[in-house]
């Protein structure tokens, strides 16, 4: 069962098709990885779920309920992570936390729950402006999974991070539908990240979805299309190019 459905869902800015007809089935209980180059559309889809921005055109499902009537039903389901996380500096993380708290009305215990979740209990007394950028990328994802929320949107979680703190997020994020019952839409425009933590995958270019499914029924449509197979990496890019290349022609 789909916990995220679009139907025909599209964005113009100023003449500019930031999303075209896009049609996505995202199925309850995963991580869908949602890929793309920058500027492909990603965010806007995302902010358009949240309420950010509004569609030119189409609609959108969510836990069954529809944008934009049920609008303040959906917001109270979802948690998310948008862009570079903004906080308080002269502020603890712990403090931080408490204002997004009272904010959705949560009681106190899910402060101290969120930080555990994310393993930075030990760093809550510190000020925000002391974090690292991994641990204020961390607390970031404490603000979205305060309360549990049953789905969750991260657009691109892992920016700016080293290796390491690439890996604890990955981490993280491939084990939230176990341990919280969730579902996470998770953006990126490197496949071999989304690779390591999601169950499905859309692929977006240009605004327009090129593929949706698994990666095993990615490298099946890789081999049909004559795209190379032996790195999931080079059949991305070859299905970018040959997207970018139809696209020129038809200019």
């Amino acid at each position: 069962m789909n916990i995220i459905e679009t139907n025909n869902l599209s964005k113009i800015y100023a003449g500019f098709p930031a999303v075209s007809g896009l049609n996505l089935h995202i199925p309850r209980g995963t991580v869908y990885g949602f890929l793309g180059p920058n500027g492909a559309g990603k965010s806007t889809t995302m902010k358009m779920f949240l309420g950010l921005t509004k569609p030119t055109d189409g609609d959108f499902l969510i836990d069954g309920k529809k944008y934009p009537q049920d609008r303040i039903s959906i917001l109270k389901e979802v948690g998310s992570f948008i862009e570079a996380p903004a906080f308080y500096g002269n502020l603890t993380g712990e403090e931080n936390l408490d204002i997004v708290r009272r904010i959705l009305k949560l009681p106190k215990p899910a402060v101290d729950d969120a930080l555990e979740l994310v393993g930075l209990t030990e760093w809550r007394g510190r000020l925000a402006r002391q974090y690292s950028l991994g641990m204020k990328q961390r607390l970031g994802l404490a603000s979205a999974l305060i309360g549990r929320p049953p789905i969750l949107i991260l657009d691109e979680p892992t920016n700016g991070l080293d290796p390491v703190g690439i890996h604890e997020i990955r981490t993280l994020i491939r084990s939230l539908p176990e341990r919280l019952d969730c579902t996470v839409l998770v953006s990126s425009h490197l496949l071999s990240e989304i690779e390591l933590m999601a169950d499905k995958i859309g692929i977006l270019n240009h605004g327009r979805l090129l593929f949706e499914g698994t990666f095993e029924e990615l490298g099946l449509a890789a081999r049909t299309k004559g795209y190379p197979t032996d790195h999931l990496e080079e059949t991305f890019l070859a299905m970018i190019e040959e997207d970018n290349m139809q696209r020129g022609r038809r200019r």
